[in-house]
């Protein structure tokens, strides 16, 4: 059973969901202690460029009564997520890790795979810090600060996604959203420790992603465990008219 803080810093999002489903813990007890793992580390780590308390303690508050009346949730219900700043999230600006883009006005709906994760019951609670434009291995941003890598602060994170790997590793969230155009979803994955996915080009839409090279790019998760990158994947994927390199062919679930 999860019923504390720390375990909750550990768990991955199959046993988070599971856990919400059975009454075990509510969701807004995860989220609050999500929320307060990232207060607590995130100013060593530098992972996050925004965090959304108040809408994902709302979210996870909806989520409970949906529970409470055994109205079925999704199979990540309950599971906090954060998106590298390229996806577009409703009521936010797009900062893709630049400082220009801070004038751009705010996104108004959320990206094809942000909202698919958050239709499979998972509670998006931020977003989160890499090398501009998605250029870099790194996670230097000179607007924005270098994510350090939580096994070593001394250390990198990797990039682009470094702020998405190392709110993973880091015990800050169970699963992210990166970007992988020559490496940026599996270099800081494997510098942090974690798991990374970069899916086969098409397989997920990039709808509302502030591409770098829209001939090579994904989009993918990144986790603590294989079992999350399979959940989330299956979550996330199937055709979308939004993105004109998107696969038609029906989803084909992965995980069970």
């Amino acid at each position: 059973m999860i019923t504390d803080s720390p375990l909750l810093g550990s768990a991955d999002g199959f046993a988070i969901a599971r856990a919400v489903r059975q009454g075990s813990v509510s969701a807004q007890a995860v989220v609050a202690a999500c929320l307060e793992r990232i207060r607590q580390r995130d100013p060593q780590l530098n992972a996050f460029t925004a965090v959304l308390e108040a809408s994902a303690l709302q979210a996870a508050e909806r989520l409970d009564r949906q529970v409470a009346k055994e109205i079925p949730v999704g199979p990540l219900a309950g599971v906090p997520f954060a998106v590298k700043n390229l996806f577009d999230v409703a009521g936010l600006t797009t900062l893709a890790g630049s400082v220009i883009n801070r004038e751009n006005p705010p996104a108004t709906r959320d990206a094809t795979v942000v909202a698919r994760l958050q239709q499979a019951g998972a509670i998006l609670v931020g977003t989160l810090n890499m090398d501009e434009y998605a250029s870099g291995f790194v996670t230097e941003n000179s607007h924005y600060g270098p994510t350090r890598n939580p096994h070593d602060l001394s250390r990198s994170a990797g990039g682009s996604s470094g702020g998405s790997a190392a709110a993973v590793a880091g015990g800050l969230v169970p699963l992210s959203l990166g970007s992988d155009t020559n490496g940026s979803i599996r270099v800081p994955a494997a510098l942090c420790g974690i798991y990374g996915l970069k899916p086969t080009y098409g397989r997920l839409s990039r709808a509302g992603v502030a591409l770098l090279a829209p001939s090579f790019d994904h989009v993918g998760p990144l986790a603590r465990s294989v079992a999350d990158l399979a959940l989330s994947f299956d979550a996330m994927q199937g055709p979308d008219p939004q993105d004109p390199v998107c696969t038609r062919r029906p989803a084909d679930p992965t995980f069970g």
